[in-house]
């Protein structure tokens, strides 16, 4: 994890605004098909642990069971992508595009490029995965 930052987000149109207020992981790319159907394209994510993540405004914030793993919070007013949560509840994931600018982030790799669609090339350099692996989302470099 990052050293600690205060940072807000929120959705498109505003129904949705959060602030966090503890370290945030380097962003992950997953390219699994449920994240590539959710996003339009792959998902680009950090994640904080559940405490450091205050809702401050949840009138549009809906949540989709998208696995018996996990589920989404989406806006339902504008349908931003904002989290997705696992069931062990250890961290909750953050789309890194709905955190306002600037962010200080960086990304870290890629995972489920097994999965990845056909009409892009990973040419970043960032480690990639195939699957996701052990430590996916354990502190670490950014």
């Amino acid at each position: 994890m990052e050293p600690t930052v205060s940072t807000t987000g929120g959705c498109l149109c505003g129904a949705v605004r959060y602030e966090i207020a503890g370290p945030l992981r380097a962003v992950v790319y997953c390219h699994c098909e449920q994240c590539r159907k959710t996003s339009g394209h792959f998902v680009a994510a950090t994640a904080c642990k559940p405490d450091d993540l205050e809702i401050k405004g949840d009138t549009g914030l809906r949540w989709y069971r998208s696995s018996p793993a996990a589920q989404r919070g989406f806006c339902s007013s504008c349908g931003s992508s904002l989290f997705w949560q696992p069931e062990h509840g250890e961290y909750v994931a953050i789309m890194a595009g709905a955190i306002d600018a600037p962010t200080g982030l960086a990304g870290r790799e890629h995972i489920h490029t097994a999965s990845a669609s056909d009409y892009y090339s990973l040419t970043d350099g960032l480690p990639q995965f195939p699957e996701e692996h052990a430590g996916l989302w354990e502190a670490g470099g950014t």
